[in-house]
């Protein structure tokens, strides 16, 4: 379930991204990135359902399912876009409580498993549609508002949701170093490409915000991490260090995020974006954490 609170909200703002980005000649490819956004808002809201309206302490207290401007970034990117979001969606994972669910452990393991395989099923139909988008993009037979890097970028995190979701469906366990030595690979590349839509978004008056030497640290960490396939006794090291970049641009996010939805900050940053790239931060924080205490 944690997986599911996290992702299908990440997949939902991927799907509002894409919309928010076509030109009115692909007004057709608007309303399919809609669809996908509104299935999404159908999976999370059965998601949040069949947490009993409750929530693992360590998500709880993660601040990656929603922050303290989630909603206020939702209602400010509805009002700039047009675009319809569920914020009541929100309004309720904002209520959860850190304890047990009281469902019948059976049942729920049965329904958690029916929900992780259409949430499967939706993404990697979403996955087929961000590549056609990405391909015509680099193909120069459409324009988008988004960077490429950016539609490979988001690709490539619902190809990781499908593969997380997979190996729970198939009872996959993976030792905890192996995992985190993925993880730390795939969030690091993560990071270092947030910095650079960052920087690539902000107004050009704004040199204050450009955060260059984040962009080469996580770049550095994106290689030190592959590199432990084979020095894995420098995992503890690399681990260390990822928790602590990963925690300096978390709180550049943070402050990013306050900002634009105070009107403080120049750029063409929706507050909504500004929120997602600082729970996916919380996110890997969370994981890192985690894999800390195995170091």
């Amino acid at each position: 379930m944690d997986i599911n609170l996290f992702f299908l909200r990440i997949m939902k703002e991927h799907a509002f991204f894409l919309e928010g980005g076509f030109t009115p000649l692909h007004s057709d490819l608007a309303r399919q990135a809609d669809t996908f956004k509104k299935k999404y808002e159908a999976l999370l809201t059965e998601a949040v359902t069949l947490t009993g309206g409750c929530i693992s302490s360590g998500v709880a207290s993660s601040g990656e399912v929603v922050t303290d401007f989630t909603l206020n970034a939702e209602r400010a990117t509805e009002f700039y876009t047009g675009i319809s979001i569920d914020t009541g969606i929100t309004r309720v994972e904002l209520s959860l409580t850190k304890r047990v669910t009281q469902l019948n452990l059976q049942t729920l393991v049965q329904r958690v498993a029916d929900l992780n395989q259409r949430a499967i099923a939706v993404t990697q139909s979403l996955i087929n549609f961000k590549t056609i988008v990405l391909d015509s993009v680099l193909a120069c037979k459409m324009f988008t508002f988004n960077y490429p890097l950016l539609i490979d970028h988001i690709r490539r995190e619902a190809i990781l949701f499908i593969e997380l979701l997979t190996r729970l469906q198939n009872r996959v366990m993976s030792d905890i170093i192996g995992f985190a030595v993925e993880q730390e690979s795939f969030w690091n590349r993560i990071m270092a490409e947030h910095a650079k839509f960052i920087r690539g978004l902000l107004d050009p008056t704004e040199r204050s915000c450009s955060k260059q030497p984040i962009t080469l640290e996580f770049d550095l960490l994106t290689a030190e991490a592959l590199a432990l396939h084979r020095q894995i006794n420098l995992f503890p090291q690399v681990t260390q260090k990822s928790l602590e970049r990963t925690v300096g641009i978390r709180d550049f996010k943070r402050q990013g995020t306050e900002g634009i939805l105070a009107c403080r900050i120049r750029s063409v940053i929706l507050p909504l974006l500004a929120d997602h790239t600082l729970r996916e931060a919380n996110h890997y924080l969370r994981l890192l954490r985690i894999f800390s205490m195995s170091a």
